[in-house]
């Protein structure tokens, strides 16, 4: 069943029915004030990070599903009700979410009485702006009264759940006119608040979450809305929360525009005060007035549409193909963006308290975005280098309002310096700028023992040279990429973190996923290395590298596919030995990759090996056959049940591994139908069993062995996002960045006639015709640039300009 449909003229999803299979969401801000907004207005705020800056509340895993949010109840001649169906869930007449880039539009009607919400957050803004339009489409007056409604977090949302001894006695705020403040703590250690505001004259406020709500009332039935009177409350130490209170009057036909306002102040200590107890509002105001009519909130607005408008320009292509044009044009590049601010921090599935920004996160999120936003993927790459250490290490994850790596989870991960070589030659690749290898930049954050950036490559690179295991492959660390293979961790204790646990010490696992990895970047710092002129510096990594293949071939190699590890007594991981977990993919994705053994004929055994045991109606599953004890030895991949998660489920992730790998033999009509088993826009029809979002990827669907097969969970927040349009736009396409060039290199389903790319690089814009004639997988017959053959498919950088290339498969 669907639940709404892609409007691909507006670049939105539009929901028309409130009751999805699971929230529906979208995120809200670019740069340091997000929001997350369900398709029924639930979920929260915050400035830089989830935890330490959080505004307003939210529960997650509550009952009923998405309780909190931001929230208008309208009480119409005593029928309640609001625009985004919840929290009340009165029927309404209509109902309609439009999900947009960095917007939604929620729209309800009752009774005669249309509410329309734009939400959005303005460029360049620490707010939240919602503009709500009222329509009376009635033939008589109507008079109603409006509440808006917003809960206060205590900023840090960890404590704020904890420590309830202590926060039932802080809560602090301050009303102004029409703007409610929140400074709970402001007086102590912090220099900073928010507010919430309306430009119109209110008739009434609450502050206090007890005297507006009820103590024993839900969301959906405040005994302020139901009185249809407000309390006037201060919240004093208690639960402190945002209600403005209105008295409307529109006559039939009539409309109003009203702009509220979620904002965050920050004050200089010296500066903090207006009078004794009173805080500074200058800021707030300011910020107050740059929206406080619907003209201005619409220049803004059209300004965000102008933004992305340009963002999404870099790159598009016309098919013929509309749900793959609707991912590469448009979603999935949102999803990039998306992950680029946000990390695995804070989704419906991340609840923005327990992790940061991931080391290997950020960097393989880059290669998603940095076509679009190249100047801030150069500010990322210096913020994740800055948290390495000198011998090549690194935390597993820093967090974003301090930039410095988190203790709580350390590192030991053993595959994260390696992604620190990707993202930068990437970059350089995107942008031809060398000098980032320059740049003085810090090991652990120690402004006191830097190096250049080609440095930190460098230790990048000899961080897995120097720690080989007895195989002379990588040393696995605390996991690799797959944080629940936890050789060295042998827990029996539920308390325990798997992947911040070692209770065997000196152990030898070895990983074969970090060793095609290796192979892979590798090969790369040694380009890189020539590319800068350090010949000799290459032709010492040549050799490592040359080492890695050698040790794959002769002790990765399972007879049908590349083993994936061996554990800490040296036993063989993921071989036809095994009971369970005889094959995994990430090995057979990154040792394919690398081509290791391709002349021999591993690759193409290894990714037939794929297609027979990991396959299945709804992508490749992550191993086979599932696990269904608990192996101590393996950690916590043994403990999921089968089919879910890392124990044979579908992580998306890596299925881009497998795609990019058949395209490197030339299998393209096998890369595409992997492709568009995981692709959201594929599966809008499968809503039901799908459950999450149409319009983005899921970072795990249940695999074959699952109780429910193709039921997704982990939306968002997922590398699947930059590595599908890796995947999509660079190895199926075929348009992909190098050096010197514009590398044209498709591969391609026999039966496609043909497609366009436009694709903006380095100041000038290709426009790229492709066409198949002879019905080819791959190979690039002939290619010309304005009429001018080219004897090679590299398109040089050119002069700004446009190019029309004529691209012949065959």
């Amino acid at each position: 069943m669907k639940y709404g449909f892609f409007d691909d003229d507006n670049r939105e999803y539009v929901i028309n029915n409130p009751q999805t299979p699971w929230p529906w969401i979208n995120y809200l801000g670019n740069e340091d004030f997000f929001s997350l907004i369900s398709n029924t207005a639930g979920g929260y705020s915050f400035y830089k990070d989830a935890k330490f800056r959080r505004l307003t509340r939210y529960r997650y895993n509550n009952v009923p599903m998405d309780n909190g949010g931001r929230y208008f109840y309208i009480n119409d001649n005593n029928t309640i009700w609001s625009p985004g169906w919840k929290p009340v869930k009165t029927p309404l007449d209509k109902y309609e979410c439009r999900h947009g880039l960095s917007y939604t539009r929620i729209t309800g009607a009752k009774n005669g009485l249309e509410a329309e919400v734009l939400f959005f957050v303005p460029l360049k803004s620490w707010c939240e702006v919602q503009k709500m339009k009222l329509t009376n489409s009635s033939s008589e007056t109507k008079k109603i009264k409006l509440f808006s409604f917003q809960e206060w977090c205590l900023w840090n949302a960890e404590d704020d759940q904890n420590n309830l001894q202590r926060n039932f006695s802080t809560g602090e705020v301050e009303v102004d006119g029409s703007t409610l403040y929140h400074k709970t703590e402001y007086k102590e250690r912090r220099n900073h608040y928010a507010f919430y505001h309306v430009n119109e004259a209110i008739q009434g406020f609450d502050t206090d979450r007890e005297s507006f709500v009820g103590l024993y009332n839900e969301y959906s039935e405040p005994q302020a809305v139901l009185e249809g009177k407000p309390r006037n409350s201060h919240a004093h130490g208690w639960s402190p929360v945002a209600s403005h209170y209105l008295e409307i009057e529109l006559k039939a036909g009539e409309s109003k525009e009203l702009v509220f306002v979620l904002g965050y102040v920050e004050n200089d200590d010296n500066d903090k005060w207006e009078s004794k107890n009173v805080i500074n509002k200058t800021k707030a105001k300011a910020l107050i007035q740059r929206f406080d009519t619907s003209a201005k909130v619409n220049a803004a607005f059209d300004e965000l549409q102008s933004y992305w408008n340009q963002l999404l320009s870099v790159y598009t292509v016309k098919s013929g193909d509309e749900k793959l044009d609707r991912m590469v044009n448009i979603w999935n590049q949102y999803q990039c963006m998306v992950t680029f601010n946000m990390s695995r921090s804070a989704s419906f599935f991340e609840v923005g308290i327990g992790r940061g920004m991931g080391f290997r996160d950020s960097n393989q999120d880059l290669i998603g975005f940095v076509h679009q936003i190249p100047e801030r993927a150069r500010e990322r790459i210096i913020d994740i280098a800055s948290t390495q250490f000198e011998d090549g290490g690194a935390y597993h994850q820093y967090q974003p309002l301090t930039k410095r790596g988190n203790d709580a989870i350390g590192g030991n991960f053993n595959d994260d310096p390696l992604w620190l070589i990707l993202s930068t030659t990437d970059y350089i690749k995107e942008t031809g700028d060398f000098s980032l290898l320059d740049e003085i930049v810090p090991f652990d954050n120690d402004e006191n023992n830097a190096k250049s950036h080609f440095e930190h490559l460098k230790a990048s690179f000899y961080h897995v040279v120097n720690n080989l295991g007895p195989h002379g492959l990588p040393l696995i660390g605390r996991a690799d990429w797959n944080d629940c293979l936890n050789l060295n961790c042998f827990s029996t204790n539920p308390n325990e973190s798997f992947q911040t646990t070692e209770n065997q010490s000196g152990g030898s696992a070895e990983s074969l996923m970090i060793a095609g990895l290796f192979v892979m970047y590798g090969r790369e710092y040694v380009q890189l290395c020539r590319q800068i002129g350090k010949e000799t510096e290459a032709e010492a990594a040549q050799v490592h590298v040359d080492n890695m293949v050698q040790a794959v071939i002769k002790d990765g190699w399972d007879g049908d596919w590349y083993l994936r590890a061996y554990d800490f007594y040296g036993k063989k991981v993921g071989s036809a030995e095994n009971e369970e977990g005889k094959i995994f993919i990430e090995s057979q994705g990154w040792c394919s990759m690398a081509e290791i053994g391709r002349e021999a004929g591993l690759v193409e055994k290894a990714l037939d090996s794929v297609k027979e045991h990991l396959d299945c109606d709804y992508g490749i599953v992550l191993n086979n056959p599932a696990f269904t004890r608990y192996v101590v030895e393996y950690g916590e991949i043994s403990t999921y049940p089968a089919g879910y998660k890392e124990n044979a489920g579908i992580f998306c992730h890596n299925n881009p591994w497998i795609i990019i790998g058949e395209t490197m033999l030339g299998r393209g009509d096998q890369a595409w139908e992997y492709y568009k088993k995981i692709c959201p826009s594929y599966l809008e029809s499968i809503s039901d069993l799908h459950k999450t979002e149409p319009y983005v990827y899921a970072q795990m669907i249940s695999g074959k062995d699952a109780f429910k097969p193709g039921e997704a969970k982990n939306s968002w927040l997922t590398g699947t996002a930059a590595w599908n349009f890796y995947a999509v736009s660079r190895y199926i396409l075929g348009v992909r960045p190098q050096y010197d060039g514009l590398l044209v290199d498709p591969c391609i389903p026999k039966g496609w006639k043909g497609f366009e790319v436009v694709r903006k690089f380095r100041g000038a814009t290709f426009k790229i015709k492709v066409a198949n004639p002879r019905s080819v997988n791959k190979g690039v017959a002939k290619i010309s640039v304005d009429g001018k053959l080219l004897d090679t498919n590299l398109i040089p950088v050119m002069p700004e300009g446009v190019y029309n290339v004529d691209v012949v498969l065959g």
